[in-house]
């Protein structure tokens, strides 16, 4: 006979069934109750594999993480929800939350159902169950705050997850081929198409950012850009105008983290150092605390010491890269790393 599932511990401040706010125009509480919190008040930005790579780290070292997630995907299961239903594609969203389970089997479970995604020959396959969970939060919470925190309660998330703007957004791009320079508009179309991205943008110019991301973003110790799609998982957050604001002004320390490995139809070619002078070019004024890069990748240290100097900054090669060698960061070495730093004096 198999074992009974794991009970998850009744909270008394969860009603049984959420409902809509009783006053119009009142969010809702946060379900989340307040708990005195350990380590630095860490916000990460990105998406994606990346950004779930550099939660998964980071929630071993911090009781105090919020990830601000772009809201630009419009293919997959999140772009035929957004097309659909007009909502902020979930899909990054909920990898964010995915990251943030526990190692328990309560976290692992829900980890794994959020993630899973229908194989059918209907109108459900290639949905993942996450998607639908918050979207479903949202149409009836009518807050994708809320929503939000609703699912990370029920996955029992170490940490909080915020959309970077309010709307969904559309990413444009410039991108290079053969001396012709064209522009693409979409996630999915930024990176296939041919060529060198020179630049993006985003559509609408100026998206009103998420309140709770800018609040989390002046509040923070530390901020944390990367790894991910440069292009449209990283970049996006310093184009969005409240955002970038609260990013150039805000008192934290600011730690990039470098991917492993250019990416193919985004980064061709990209040298470590590249991925800062982009940075860079797309924020001028931005200045960065360290950046983390592993030594096995750099060809040259010189030009990358250069490069996060001219941003104010120093390197901090380790061996964060998995031991599989394939391009991904393995988690506890990150974190060791980043405990590492985050305990440096100012």
């Amino acid at each position: 006979m198999k074992d009974p599932a794991p009970e998850k511990p009744a909270d008394p401040s969860v009603p049984d069934h959420p409902r809509k706010s009783p006053t119009p125009g009142r969010p809702m509480l946060s379900p989340h109750p307040a708990t005195a919190a350990s380590g630095p008040k860490v916000v990460a930005l990105g998406g994606g594999h990346g950004l779930y790579a550099s939660l998964s780290a980071l929630r071993t070292v911090t009781d105090d993480l919020t990830a601000v997630v772009t809201v630009a995907d419009d293919g997959g299961s999140s772009g035929r929800l957004r097309r659909e239903l007009g909502v902020l594609p979930p899909g990054d969203l909920r990898m964010a939350l995915a990251a943030l389970c526990g190692d328990d089997e309560w976290g692992q479970t829900w980890s794994e159902v959020v993630q899973h995604r229908f194989r059918s020959e209907g109108e459900l396959h290639g949905h993942a169950v996450g998607n639908l969970l918050i979207v479903a939060l949202w149409e009836l919470l009518e807050d994708p705050v809320v929503g939000l925190e609703w699912v990370g309660r029920l996955l029992g998330a170490h940490g909080r997850v915020l959309p970077m703007a309010s709307v969904p957004l559309d990413i444009q791009a410039e991108v290079e081929l053969d001396g012709t320079v064209t522009t693409v508009r979409g996630q999915v179309a930024c990176a296939l198409t041919p060529g060198r991205v020179r630049s993006i943008s985003l559509v609408p110019s100026d998206p009103p950012a998420c309140p709770q991301a800018i609040e989390a973003i002046e509040a923070a110790d530390w901020v944390v850009f990367g790894p991910g799609s440069w292009f449209t998982s990283v970049l996006p957050h310093l184009k969005v105008p409240g955002l970038a604001r609260a990013l150039h002004e805000t008192s934290a320390r600011r730690l990039v983290i470098l991917n492993l490995a250019p990416q193919a139809g985004e980064t061709d070619g990209f040298s470590p150092e590249r991925h800062l002078e982009v940075l860079g070019e797309h924020a001028p004024a931005l200045v960065v605390d360290a950046v983390i890069a592993d030594g096995g990748v750099v060809a040259d240290p010189r030009a990358l010491e250069k490069a996060a100097w001219s941003m104010g900054g120093r390197v901090v090669l380790a061996d964060v890269a998995a031991s599989d060698g394939s391009a991904r960061h393995d988690g506890p070495r990150l974190a060791a790393v980043l405990d590492e730093i985050f305990r440096e004096k100012r």
